[in-house]
């Protein structure tokens, strides 16, 4: 699936809004670090987001065929949820993000500290 239309049509315009949505990097991030994750657990993981916010993101990283969705019909239902070829590309992205909050955080700190 492609990603969501940018009315600027620029690729790199559609690719932001995709993963500057509220809590998207987040649940990537978790995605990243924990592999396929059941929905409950990955409520838990990311703390402080409603049922209805992560329902939403995570179709909407569905459709843009960054996320996979396997559903087990069995009682209750179990919805896991992994990251495709597509989400891993993000891997690095995602590493690189990590790093420069940990330096920025680590000055900060030091700053207060001073």
């Amino acid at each position: 699936m492609p990603l969501p239309k940018s009315p600027r049509g620029c690729p790199m315009d559609a690719l932001l809004r995709l993963l500057m949505g509220p809590w998207t990097t987040y649940i990537l991030w978790v995605l990243r670090n924990n592999g396929p994750t059941r929905f409950g657990e990955l409520k838990r993981q990311v703390g402080g987001i409603s049922a209805k916010v992560l329902t939403s993101r995570l179709r909407l990283l569905e459709s843009a065929g960054v996320l996979s969705r396997h559903y087990e019909p069995t009682i209750p239902p179990q919805v896991t949820y992994g990251l495709t070829e597509r989400g891993l590309e993000l891997g690095g992205v995602l590493e690189r993000l990590s790093a420069i909050a940990l330096a920025w955080e680590a000055k900060d700190s030091t700053a207060k500290a001073a």
